[in-house]
């Protein structure tokens, strides 16, 4: 039977990806749908430290940063606008009206992901936009301009050698602190339209191209199409939000599932299931809780929770036995 669209086989990764391993993952809003997927199926994952980050030079710079782990976030890298404290560096879900708690805030994601990046073996990173804001006085590239007036930035594109020569850098000396380190990098399909369709095209080109030539130039870091699942595979505004740019549920679970394939042994697959059905035991609203079989329901995932408890004594289940023993 004919496929009436243009199938993207998932491939065998070049490594695999257990619960054994420790994952950090920066980048787009992407980043942050994949990243949910993982912790809640009770992988050591750390996300985005600095928040939603788009472009790679700032990517580039958080994870210089967190290497070093003796650079936190500072009061004179925060700044004031309509009544919140902001940092170029991070996304404004750190702001907040009151500077020292801004500053709690990025200092203790900061120590996190320092003490993440220490022992990472798996490191995934989504590209997310090459047009960055400059600052006009600096000429330093930012994560985020916090909606500040337009004459404070210049805008331009990153070039391709500029990308390589900043991620190369820094991936450059964590693989050689670390030689078990595999490097996952993807280019999220949230199209950029502020500047129109022409310049998202040919800003994700520059990060696709750039994705090439630093996997061409490192046999640790690899490439992962999510890019080309959304726009290729299932092309379609089926599978995009109410916005029509960001992708729905069934895109992102698709692109999950695809994921999953690439990268999981069996052992792990089988446990990513238990764990799924799991969470849908625990959104399960039921219209009648004082009934017998509503009881019979809880008991039972309660008694799950203690096998795979006791299977797997790293993983932290407290969440979902205070659930269920409330629901009682």
């Amino acid at each position: 039977m004919q496929a009436f669209r243009t199938l993207l086989p998932p491939e065998k990764g070049p490594f695999e990806l257990s619960h054994q391993d420790a994952l950090m993952l920066i980048g787009s809003c992407f980043t942050e749908h994949i990243g949910a997927y993982l912790q809640d199926r009770k992988f050591n994952a750390t996300l985005n430290p600095y928040g939603i980050v788009y472009n790679p030079l700032s990517i580039a710079e958080a994870l210089d940063a967190l290497a070093q782990g003796n650079t936190p976030p500072q009061a004179t890298d925060l700044f004031q606008r309509d009544e919140l404290w902001h940092s170029w560096a991070h996304h404004s879900r750190f702001s907040h009206p009151d500077q020292q708690e801004a500053l709690r805030l990025m200092r203790a994601a900061y120590i996190q992901g320092a003490n993440a990046l220490q022992s990472c073996t798996r490191l995934l990173l989504t590209f997310g936009s090459a047009d960055v804001f400059e600052l006009a006085e600096s000429g330093r590239v930012i994560a985020n301009n916090h909606k500040m007036p337009s004459a404070y930035f210049r805008q331009r594109r990153l070039s391709i050698a500029e990308i390589t020569e900043a991620l190369g850098s820094v991936l450059e000396r964590l693989h050689a602190r670390n030689p078990g380190l595999r490097v996952l990098l993807s280019v999220s399909p949230v199209r950029h339209l502020r500047g129109g369709l022409i310049a998202n095209q040919r800003s994700k080109a520059t990060l696709l191209l750039a994705c090439e030539a630093l996997e061409k130039q490192f046999d640790f870091v690899h490439y992962f199409p999510a890019y080309e699942l959304l726009l290729d595979d299932l092309r379609d505004y089926r599978f995009f939000a109410a916005d029509m740019i960001h992708p729905s549920e069934t895109a992102v679970e698709y692109v999950w599932n695809y994921f999953q394939e690439m990268y999981f042994p069996l052992p792990t697959k089988a446990l990513c299931a238990e764990l799924a059905q799991l969470k849908r035991a625990v959104a399960h609203r039921p219209f009648f809780t004082d009934t017998e079989a509503w009881r019979t329901f809880v008991a039972a995932q309660l008694v799950k929770i203690g096998q795979l408890q006791k299977a797997h004594p790293l993983f932290d289940f407290s969440e979902e036995i205070r659930h269920f023993k409330a629901a009682i």
